[in-house]
């Protein structure tokens, strides 16, 4: 089974390509604003230094936000048109998940502009509570009373980020991972689309 997995939802371009299980290929680098214009001449890329054409893809792994208004549709929009032509399946994690991964007593922290964050609590994968969008000094007190290990932007709340391997997690959430029942009526995932933001 050949996978693509990618993610350009937020500061970083993610892209993997991973057999049975095993990554193949990968590029994960900060690529802010860029992403529109990499995706494509890094997916040529890794294709290539794995052998492999679009064809040879037997299924897709995306996040569907929240995250940047652009960015969360960059690789979407890639995922559909893919998935629609070639008739396979396409599959979706939470950016928040993804950027915690597998691990336990974890917060992901996403910037929502506006001195607001987008944040999630999980702990090996599973989502405790719900995704939602909270100021900077609601979160500032979750994390002083909890001490939470912090994924992302976790600057904004005066802590030292956690480490995030993103091909890594792709690989470790994939049982996660919610297919998608109809491809055409996908569309990004935000908490609230009011709260959804756009990179200038």
């Amino acid at each position: 089974m050949k996978t693509l997995c990618m993610d350009s939802s937020h500061k970083y371009l993610v892209l993997g390509l991973y057999e049975d299980n095993q990554l193949i290929a990968g590029y994960a680098k900060e690529s802010w604003k860029n992403q529109s214009e990499m995706i494509f001449p890094q997916l040529i890329a890794l294709c290539e230094q794995a052998g492999w054409k679009s064809d040879d893809i037997d299924e897709v792994v995306i996040t569907d936000g929240p995250g940047s208004y652009t960015g969360v549709r960059i690789a979407m929009s890639i995922a559909k048109v893919l998935c629609t032509r070639k008739h396979i399946p396409l599959y979706v994690l939470s950016s928040l998940q993804l950027l915690v991964g597998s691990h336990a007593h974890a917060l992901a922290v996403m910037d929502a502009r506006s001195n607001r964050a987008y944040c999630a609590r999980y702990s090996e994968g599973k989502l405790i509570g719900k995704e939602e969008i909270l100021t900077l000094e609601e979160l500032k007190q979750i994390q002083k009373d909890h001490q939470f290990a912090v994924y992302g932007d976790a600057d904004l709340i005066d802590s030292q980020a956690a480490k995030t391997d993103f091909l890594l997690n792709f690989l470790e959430l994939r049982p996660f991972a919610r297919e998608v029942k109809n491809i055409h009526t996908l569309v990004p995932r935000y908490l609230k689309e009011q709260d959804a933001y756009k990179v200038k």
